[in-house]
């Protein structure tokens, strides 16, 4: 069945008791009282409440019900469940707690067995109930929020009644509400595709603490934001969130980082808190959509002004100073001592008319400035195209009580509809901008506290307009790849054995040669060519440098057996296998590629520039594997040292296709080899696009970690 009957049942029936001051009491309260009229009482005494008639069964009831919310003791709830089935219900809320979260796996697994067995779908238990505003549906012990667009998601109850009592104050209005607990059915995987359906619903937000099926929960995700902004808050980025692994890529790839480059592949908005959630969900619900980083800034004090551009450039938008006709316009229409930078200053002398024209004309689309500004003989007007419109503005006004805030809030609201441009407003500050801010919420332009509020949520807009250019030009679900398993090599891993590995599945390798007798090792070093680099081989060593295990920039026969002999004696009372040998490589870029297994998200793959960028400011990038080339180059724009890459301060551009081409092949290995637990490729050698005597990214060391034996 759909959800539907969660969000528009005909008949609503709330078994628990209805003596004052019990659960299911309050729960007829809030339904009756917030205007759902079909809503009855189930309990052994047949007592109703508020108007309601009650029953001491569900099948007793004498009219349809499609919706009902178990409040009675645990002990009854399969009891409940069996007279719900035989009733023809077909959607159940459960209230009461008392399973999982307590160790009773036993019971919610009953739940589990009994829902499947008769088609119900569960939302619950140990949850705080569901609303729909419009449908006036309030089956929840939270408070009534006022109808508006937003539909919030919470895998906790306590924290999704705060965001509802909250939402007056914020100015946020819900469309839906869902609090589904310990989740033995129904979770944010069902929720969110029916949701992006939903005529009712504008914005998601979302809040959880983790997820069972990490790919699935990525589907419905993607479903959603194609269509639809979703906000996200995941608790747990703190260190003890962060799994305990063997291998660089492990501990760069923690669970919250991963958590990071699942909902930024998806398009979803990740934030840190409820603050920052009701700023974007009043953001996308009232503003139009933000198409580009150009913004504005029109103020009438300078140090707010100042304020919100710092913020503006710390979140990548631009703030490009007026030019050509718009500057000429503003100079025509405004008094002498305004600055006309960026941000534009009014001074305290801003009036109505000053705001309506400044915001009018900095965001006027260039055919408008062009007419208008020809209809006043500007010869400037043919410039305009050389200083391109802004996408959006913010409107700062710092009051003083002889100001009228009023008559500001008109001139930006004038502004914001003549244009259809997003234009958001920090008004400052308490009681005597009140009139103000209501005005302006009356008039679809939101209100922030602070002007870097407002810029956040702008910069946050923009990026979603991003994500839904690479969104739609990916098209749907990509299409899986068919690929034939294989096993690992048996025995130990060892670097020699991994080369091989690695060259056999399409990496990049240096020529290499594994020697394990002195008597060969000047003729290996020979035939690879001199200066080479020797490394020790034992399955005793795994930091091979910790131990003087490896011998650099060897010229000739002789230094080649010394360097042999340096490396035997290096693991002395360890098992050693040999040595491995290696042309010497320099003038390249190191990087670190590596892959892990997350537990919810399976295979991530890892790209990082070597050395302290990596270790020091852990500056990586993750994707989920695997990954096409596209995906590859957007990975190496993503790490802040990617300049170093692209040819910063005269150095040459590496070789960006090759390194994508190797990052695609390693993306695929955990999906052929599914005993890989870790993989980490460090250094990766990226040498300068052209011209190259040798390929462009090849790997030159190599650790590979097989999955724990279940």
């Amino acid at each position: 069945m759909t959800l539907q009957a969660f969000f528009t049942p005909r008949g609503v029936a709330v078994i628990g008791s209805t003596a004052e001051g019990k659960i299911g009491y309050e729960l007829i309260r809030q339904l009756r009282e917030g205007g759902f009229d079909c809503a009855y009482a189930v309990n052994p005494k047949a007592q109703g409440a508020f108007g309601a008639r009650g029953f001491t069964t569900v099948s007793a009831i004498d009219a349809p019900v499609d919706l009902a919310v178990i409040a009675s003791p645990a002990s009854t709830v399969i009891d409940v469940l069996e007279d719900c089935a035989r009733a023809g219900v077909r959607a159940v809320v459960i209230i009461t707690a008392g399973f999982a979260e307590i160790g009773n796996r036993a019971g919610e697994e009953a739940i589990k067995r009994t829902a499947r067995q008769h088609g119900l779908r569960v939302i619950g238990p140990n949850c705080a109930g569901i609303l729909n505003t419009r449908h006036r549906l309030f089956a929840s012990l939270e408070t009534r929020p006022p109808a508006g667009d937003v539909a919030f998601i919470s895998q906790s109850g306590a924290l999704g009644g705060a965001v509802l009592s909250w939402a007056e104050e914020q100015g946020v209005g819900f469309s839906k509400f869902v609090s589904y607990g310990n989740r033995v059915d129904v979770d944010e995987i069902d929720l969110l595709p029916y949701l992006a359906e939903d005529p009712e619903t504008k914005v998601g937000a979302l809040y959880i603490e983790s997820v069972v099926d990490g790919r699935a929960f990525m589907r419905a995700v993607q479903t959603f934001t194609r269509v639809k902004p979703l906000i996200v808050i995941k608790s747990g980025r703190s260190a003890a969130g962060q799994r305990a692994t063997l291998s660089h890529t492990g501990s760069l790839a923690g669970a919250d980082a991963v958590y990071d480059a699942a909902l930024r592949e998806c398009g979803a908005i990740r934030v840190d808190g409820v603050e920052e959630m009701f700023d974007l969900c009043k953001g996308f619900v009232s503003l139009p959509p933000v198409k580009g980083r150009r913004v504005v800034i029109v103020t009438n004090s300078g140090g707010p002004g100042v304020l919100a551009a710092d913020r503006a450039e710390a979140l990548g938008l631009q703030l490009p100073e007026p030019e050509g006709a718009v500057r000429e316009a503003l100079k025509q229409r405004l008094p002498p001592n305004c600055a006309l930078k960026n941000p534009i200053d009014l001074t305290v002398e801003g009036t109505e008319a000053g705001y309506r024209e400044t915001l009018t004309t900095l965001l006027a689309d260039y055919d408008a400035a062009r007419n208008y500004d020809a209809a006043r003989n500007y010869d400037a007007a043919r410039n305009y195209d050389a200083a391109r419109n802004y996408d959006a503005a913010l409107a700062i006004d710092v009051s003083t009580p002889y100001l009228d805030s009023v008559a500001l809030a008109r001139g930006v609201a004038a502004a914001a509809q003549a244009t259809g441009k997003p234009v958001a407003a920090n008004f400052m500050a308490g009681r005597i901008v009140a009139d103000g801010i209501a005005y302006l919420s009356a008039h679809g332009v939101p209100n922030f506290v602070t002007g870097e509020r407002a810029l956040t949520v702008l910069a946050r807009m923009a990026e979603w307009g991003e994500a839904q250019i690479r969104l739609q030009a990916a098209g749907s679900e990509k299409p899986a790849i068919e690929i034939e398993t294989r096993s690992l090599p048996t025995g130990p891993l060892l670097e020699p054995t991994a080369m091989a590995w690695l060259k056999e599945n399409g990496v990049s390798v240096p020529e290499f040669r594994f020697v394990t007798a002195e008597t060969e090792v000047a003729a290996a070093c020979r035939s690879i060519g001199y200066p080479v680099v020797m490394k020790v081989v034992s399955p005793d060593i795994i930091h091979k440098s910790d131990v003087g295990g490896v011998q650099l920039n060897i010229r000739d026969d002789d230094a080649a057996r010394a360097a042999f002999a340096a490396l035997q004696q290096a693991a002395r009372g360890k098992d050693f296998r040999g040595v491995i040998i290696y042309p010497q490589l320099s003038g390249g870029q190191e990087v670190l590629i590596g892959l892990s297994r997350d537990p919810q998200f399976g295979p991530v793959v890892a790209l990082g520039l070597g050395g302290i960028y990596t270790e020091v400011w852990r500056d990586v990038a993750l994707r989920l594997a695997p990954i096409d080339h596209a995906g590859a180059l957007a990975m190496m724009r993503e790490i802040r040292s990617y300049p170093l890459l692209a040819g910063a301060r005269g150095r040459p551009a590496a070789d960006l296709d090759a390194l994508a081409e190797l990052l695609v092949a390693v993306s695929r290995l955990p999906l052929i080899y599914p005993e890989i637990a870790e993989v980490d490729l460090n250094p990766v050698m990226v040498f300068a696009r052209a011209p190259r005597a040798r390929r462009g990214a090849v790997a030159v060391d190599v650790r590979i970690i097989r999955k724990e034996p279940a």
